[in-house]
Formats: C-alpha cells, structure tokens, sequence
C-alpha cells in the first residue's frame, strides 16, 4: 500500500475517531439538561421559543434559549441575549451541537430551542441526533415550503410531525390538521396535547406589550405546566420576556399630510398568516380606517405576489399600493372590486421617491399595513419610512 494510502486511511480514522468523542460530548451535554423543549412548525415559532422561556422563567426555572427567525438569538437565563455567529452568514442545522454545548455551561433545567430545518430529513435528525427533546411543539400547519415539505398541506402535516419526540409528548395549537398530527404521535408513542387558545382571556392578552396570538400563548402556557410551573407566575413571565425583533408592532410618524401607522407584516409571508394578523391588529385598534395596504413584489416569489393580492378582498383596503416587480404578478389576481382602488409604483424606484409617492395618498390619519416580502423595495421603504419624525406615544387620538 502507497504512503498517500496509508495517509488517507490514517486521516479517515482520525475523522472517525474524532466523530465518535464529539458525539459522545454531545449526548454528556444533553443528559445534563433535564427537560430540552424543541419548537416546530410554520409560523410563530420564535415567538413561541420566547413565550416558553418567559413562562418558565416566571415559575423560578433556570431557562436558556435560542430563536433561528428574524434574527437568531442566543438567550440566558437571565433574558439577556446576543446574536448567534454564523460562519459567511450561513445558517447550518450543525450549529445546534454548539448551542447545547454553550446551555449545558448553565446547568439550566430547560433548553427551549427553535426548529432551525426545513427539509423533512433534517427535521428528523434535529430532533433524534442534535435535540432530543423531552416536550417537542409542532404550533401549526401552514402554506410554507411546499417545495421541501409539500407539496400538500397534508404533507407539510407529515413533515412537521418528524419533530416529534418518540416516547415524549407534543404540544400543538393545530385545528385543521389534527387527525394527521393525531396519527402520526400514534406512530411515535408520543401524546399530542392540543391546546384551546380560548382559555387565556383577552384581559390576559393586553398585557403584553407586543403582538401574539392566544394560540401561541396557549402554547407556553401548557408547556409551562408540564414542567410544574403556576399559571399566574408564566403569565408574569411572558409579560415580561423580551420580544422577538421580528415581532408585529405599530409604529407612527407625523407626515406632510398629517400620521401615518405603519405596520409591518412583512415577516408573515404566508397568506394565512398575514391576515391573521391584520385582523388582530383591527381587534386591539392599533390600526383604524382609511387603511393602505403596500405588497412588495419580489421577482423570484411571483406565486406569493398572487397571493397577497387575492388577500385584499378580505383586507378590503382604501388604497392598494404596489412595489416591487413584477407588480402585475400581484395585481392580476386583485379583486374586480378593488382594481380601481390600486396604485402601482412598478419596479426600482428611489427610497425617497417611494416614500414621497406613499406618503402622498395620506391625508389625516391613515393606517399603512405592509405585505409580501421585505427583500427589496420592502426593505428601502422600511429604511425610509424611519427617518420620518415619530409620534409619540402619549399623542391624543392615538388607537389605545
């Protein structure tokens, strides 16, 4: 046998050898974390991350988490929290090793971690070879990454249910795919426990100082009773906990015509998901009539710029404003009823101009939601929209 055969046997045992103690590393950091909590599902799943840990923080536990969403954070037990160091910005399901590596140096009593997999596969293994949760969330069932995990809803339902712990149980807010989630804990010897997002009441809901859904509420809330903690100390909890930077808020800025509210539901991206979220903000009036809605076209999401204008139907906007390209790709599916009502700002223009051409239609008080995809010309509005003079919040006439 040749020296550079010899070599390349020695550096593949090596390579092995090396595998094996890091895995066994692994498995020690994970033993020493009693209860691992692993988030899954389509949207909602940082936010649910934060909301567990809040929770548990509130009955005493020592808690470390870590979100992959808007911008992926690493939380401490005291809910301080650093951004997680991507190599070249290049996010990698092997980045959960370190992760547990760095919770398992607190001793904690819980990992609270987001499902950061997207393949079904990959589902499977972060659950099996990197997490190994004791309570998994699966929070809903949604049109997202048909590509990977469809191309069915159905599918989607079947993918998702990789995560779930074999032998553990499962935590889910999911309604219109249960009979499929149901089944498929069957299959793993896992309880599927399914929350009703009516019992935390709407008094419980406005104590929060940002945006979520009883669903995700719900969510925390029963995990939080899983691992023994009182009901009024994870509400205190959660209360407290900080938000995601990617969650739904309302922000107001004064304009030649008068305020304007911008709310950004940029990040909800699904259909489903975006008028959820809309209508929650009608129902704690942090948006109000005449009401503009901005789609942000992308040219590599033509069938998600569909999407969002066969929405305004349902949204039932004054204004329809379209950016991006190619407009037409979302103003061809906008109801008969509602073509006159659009404004097509077509494809690259300048910040300034954008903002000038929006800000132009306002005319009193008017309520700006922003949908589709904020890469873009989303992301110049946004930019541009921030250097206008903010209203403060003590401002009468302001939506309480």
């Amino acid at each position: 046998m040749s020296v550079l055969a010899l070599a390349f046997l020695a550096l593949c045992v090596a390579l092995l050898v090396a595998g094996v103690v890091e895995q066994r590393h692994h498995h020690r950091h994970l033993r020493g974390i009693p209860t691992r909590v692993l988030v899954n599902g389509i949207r909602g799943k940082s936010s649910i991350t934060r909301l567990c840990a809040g929770a548990l923080r509130g009955g005493g536990q020592v808690v470390v988490a870590k979100t992959t969403g808007t911008a992926a954070r690493f939380i401490y037990p005291d809910a301080t929290e650093e951004p997680v160091y991507r190599k070249f910005g290049i996010a990698n399901v092997v980045e959960q090793i370190g992760i547990v590596r760095r919770a398992a140096a607190f001793h904690p009593d819980v990992l609270v971690i987001e499902c950061m997999a997207v393949m079904p596969a990959l589902q499977e293994i972060n659950q099996s070879k990197l997490i190994e949760s004791t309570i998994g969330v699966l929070c809903n069932v949604r049109e997202d990454h048909l590509a990977e995990m469809g191309p069915t809803l159905d599918d989607v339902a079947r993918s998702l249910s990789r995560s779930m712990p074999v032998g553990g149980i499962c935590v889910t807010a999911e309604r219109d795919r249960v009979e499929i989630l149901r089944a498929e804990a069957r299959r793993r010897d896992c309880r599927l426990i399914e929350v009703d997002p009516e019992g935390v009441t709407d008094e419980e809901m406005r104590a929060f100082g940002w945006i979520t859904f009883k669903d995700n509420v719900a969510i925390a809330l029963a995990v939080a009773e899983l691992c023994g903690v009182r009901r009024e100390d994870a509400f205190a909890g959660m209360w407290a906990a900080p938000p995601d930077p990617g969650v739904l808020t309302v922000e107001r800025f004064r304009v030649p015509g008068g305020e304007l509210a911008v709310a950004n539901v940029f990040a909800a991206n699904d259909p489903e998901s975006t008028l959820l979220n809309i209508r929650r903000l009608h129902e704690q009036d942090m948006i109000r009539r005449p009401l503009h809605v901005v789609i942000n076209c992308r040219p590599d999401r033509v069938e998600r710029n569909g999407q969002m204008g066969a929405l305004i139907g349902d949204i039932d906007p004054e204004r329809v404003i379209l950016i991006g390209e190619p407009t037409r790709s979302a103003r061809g599916t906008v109801p008969a009823g509602w073509q006159d009502r659009i404004f097509d700002l077509g494809g690259r223009r300048s910040p300034r101009d954008l903002l000038d051409q929006i800000t132009a239609g306002v005319d009193g008080h008017v309520s700006l939601v922003t949908v589709g995809n904020i890469h873009g010309q989303g992301e110049l509005l946004l930019e541009e929209l921030a250097t206008l003079p903010r209203v403060d919040h003590a401002t009468p006439g302001r939506p309480s």
